[in-house]
């Protein structure tokens, strides 16, 4: 039997599989991604949504409101039914209780942000072990490796239901304390592009061997919006656009100080750079900081900032742009990005990339044929591939065609959600085999 017939199967199947997704909030309008890989999932499994915290709309799309209502939540009203299974927990089960909460919580962990998120879904995990173990959950599946993935673990040692978990880029490094016990523990590792999957190899060794698997992100934008008609640029400015979390990782200020040359140079450009700052919504904390700088470089003319940008009006922004531009760069602490959501809408409109040569990048920005790759931190290298795309339209219309191509392909929806969902079913049979 072929691998494509045995997917097929598998997906038939996959009704009889339950599947739990643990996330902190659920929908989260700067997660997209996951928010199109939950619903995909949906048609593959029996699947069922829980938040650790309570609901956070704003700005999310219309599409994403209306499930809003199928997810099951905690948050600040679940802390009585959290605190009522502790106290019970201690009283029955003091030895367990204790023993798990030395192995899971005392760490050296790098922020109180980050224990705070952790402690949480710890009790939660309580709550949601009986639950899970009331509704027959088959699999557990935390899309994220920290406060999901630490709800997910305590849910399997309180009741072996296993569980899978995704390692994304800027978790591997610096790693939290409790990551390679986390990856010991459960049953698949997904990394969404092959140069993190590398890297979560190499970090986990032994304790990953065998259980990675790569499964690319799904394609976010609603197939309706996706179209290859832009609207030409005014005169010969040159639109340029980056959009993202304002975090150091970004690269925006390598970017500006690119843009400020080119005007020395006299490229007629305007750079929307779109996005915001917000160390609380996780958006990064460096907006008033690009502000002052793109001030003091003198493009009060040539950039503009709106700010955080619905996906609903997302497609028809990127129309109205020539070039997208990911100046991506490695923080002191060893942080990066794997290949950014916004890389890859941005090409699925049919927009060539400038981008950084790091990590994942290359593997979608592929220079030459789908965009331009340069160093990072090199404003200068920067600038002069803006400068050649803005020049050599024939060249940027080709590499933009070839992203199209590319995007549409290796982050279709259809296929990688049910990609997932196989690999899930499969976990989750294996357990039940096992067990038989």
């Amino acid at each position: 039997m072929d691998q494509s017939s045995h997917l097929d199967q598998s997906s038939q199947r996959a009704p009889a599989t339950r599947v739990a997704c643990i996330l902190l909030w659920y929908p989260l309008f700067t997660q997209p991604f996951i928010f199109r890989e939950v619903e995909g999932l949906r048609a593959h499994t029996d699947l069922s949504v829980y938040s650790l915290y309570g609901a956070n709309l704003t700005h999310c799309s219309e599409e994403m409101c209306a499930v809003a209502n199928s997810v099951q939540r905690l948050g600040v009203r679940g802390l009585g039914h959290i605190l009522a299974e502790l106290a019970g927990q201690i009283l029955i089960h003091p030895r367990r209780f204790f023993s798990l909460f030395r192995r899971h919580m005392l760490r050296r962990w790098p922020s109180l942000e980050i224990f705070g998120e952790n402690l949480w879904a710890f009790c939660a995990g309580f709550v949601l072990a009986r639950t899970f173990t009331a509704q027959k959950i088959d699999i557990i599946y935390a899309p994220w490796p920290r406060g999901t993935a630490q709800a997910a673990w305590v849910i399997h040692e309180l009741t072996g239901i296993p569980f899978a978990m995704t390692v994304r880029g800027d978790n591997l490094m610096p790693a939290d304390p409790d990551l390679l016990d986390k990856m010991a523990a459960c049953a698949l590792i997904r990394a969404n592009n092959r140069a993190d999957q590398v890297r979560i190899e190499k970090l986990g060794q032994e304790k990953a061997l065998g259980k990675t698997a790569l499964v690319y992100n799904s394609l976010t934008l609603p197939t309706q919006a996706l179209s290859l008609e832009k609207e030409p640029s005014a005169g010969d400015v040159c639109k340029l656009m980056a959009l993202g979390r304002f975090d150091v990782t970004k690269g925006f200020d390598i970017l500006l100080a690119a843009c400020a040359l080119l005007k020395t140079w006299g490229l007629s450009f305007h750079l929307t750079l779109g996005g915001g700052g917000g160390v609380a919504m996780g958006l990064g904390g460096l907006e008033g900081q690009l502000h002052k700088l793109a001030h003091e470089l003198a493009l009060d003319d040539c950039v503009s900032f709106p700010g955080l940008i619905s996906h609903d009006k997302l497609p028809d922004i990127l129309r109205r742009h020539d070039i997208f531009v990911a100046p991506c760069v490695i923080d002191p602490m060893g942080r990066q990005d794997g290949i950014p959501n916004t890389v890859i809408e941005a090409m699925s409109m049919g927009l060539p990339v400038i981008a950084s040569s790091i990590n994942a990048l290359p593997e979608i920005v592929r220079h030459e044929e789908t965009g331009l790759c340069v160093p990072q931190k090199d404003p200068h290298a920067l600038a002069c591939a803006i400068q050649r795309l803005a020049q050599e339209r024939t060249l940027a219309k080709k590499l933009g065609e070839n992203a199209a191509k590319l995007s549409r392909t290796l982050f279709d929806p259809a296929s990688n959600c049910k990609t997932l969902a196989h690999q899930l079913i499969a976990h989750a049979q294996r357990k039940t085999r096992c067990a038989e």
